[in-house]
């Protein structure tokens, strides 16, 4: 039975930061070292985020475009992928005790007919001003949306995950002992036409790629990492409310009270999952392994 840990963006990058290599191992340096008490764990497998990455190579590439000829969505998640799990790998190996780490270029499946292609939400890339995104709107005819009072980011289709690709070899690698390094930035988005992969441009969410990884390994729990340290009802008012425990029913009557491009993937991919589900951040994870901190949800599995 393995642990699915699911890593948010501030385990890599911080706000105000650029996102250089440096910036980022040391960000994972101090996330490593919160994960301690999980780490011992048989069968473990990591996911994570790549929104400001996949974002940055975006933009690299559309500044570089005259000289280098730029690549679709699909391939930007693609190489995210392989940078993320190179820099997790090289923090994490000294705290494995001599265990392995392997990072498992993760294709997932979704449908080429998925309402998200023609309604983008999935936030990308960093923050913009409220003038800056308007600018950007109009100059390149992007979508963007206001994200959690920090913000505006850039949008793009998020399909729902239907299958991993490669759940076979990510459960064989755990079960060696291996930390499987998977669904990196939610898996490069695929659609099967006749007996081919194909890559479509589009990023899955993280969350729910992980849930369904979850569920297809049976694990016994899904950690959820992010910047919060725990679910709120109300969040961002003064009459916030720290949410210790949920129930199955309890997760879904709070579902639209949640924002879409923040904690509601989160919940929903607990429920998806039907496991127990632990929210929380790096700082509180003592405290909600213990059962003192963070949102549990109890599934039904």
């Amino acid at each position: 039975m393995s642990t699915v840990v699911a890593l948010g963006g501030n385990a890599m990058m911080r706000p105000g930061e650029r996102g250089t290599a440096a910036e980022q191992l040391t960000n994972l340096r101090r996330a490593v070292s919160a994960l301690e008490p999980v780490l011992g764990e048989p069968g473990l497998v990591l996911t994570h985020g790549n929104g400001p990455q996949v974002g940055n190579e975006l933009l690299r590439q559309e500044r570089a475009a005259e000289e280098a000829p730029p690549l679709p969505l699909w391939l930007a998640v693609a190489q995210t992928q392989a940078e993320i799990g190179a820099l997790i790998s090289a923090e994490l190996r000294p705290a494995l005790d001599g265990r392995e780490a392997a990072c498992m270029l993760t294709h997932v499946r979704v449908a080429a007919d998925d309402p998200a292609f023609d309604r983008p939400t999935k936030p990308i890339g960093p923050f913009y001003s409220a003038e800056q995104a308007e600018q950007l709107e109009r100059e390149r005819g992007w979508q963007l949306v206001s994200d959690a009072n920090r913000g505006h980011r850039r949008v793009v289709p998020s399909p729902e995950p239907l299958e991993i690709v490669e759940l076979e070899v990510i459960r064989r690698l755990a079960e060696t002992g291996t930390v499987a390094i998977a669904c990196g930035g939610g898996g490069i988005p695929v659609v099967r036409r006749g007996g081919r992969l194909s890559g479509v441009d589009a990023v899955i969410d993280k969350d729910r790629a992980s849930a369904l990884l979850a569920r297809g390994l049976g694990a016994r729990r899904l950690l959820i990492l992010t910047e919060v340290p725990a679910v709120y009802r109300n969040f961002g008012q003064p009459d916030q409310k720290e949410l210790r425990e949920l129930s199955t029913s309890d997760a879904e009557s709070l579902l639209p009270r949640l924002a879409e491009g923040s904690m509601r993937p989160k919940v929903e991919s607990a429920l998806t999952f039907g496991g127990e589900t632990l929210i929380t951040n790096f700082d509180a994870l003592n405290a909600a392994l213990a059962g003192e901190g963070g949102t549990r949800i109890r599934g039904h599995l």
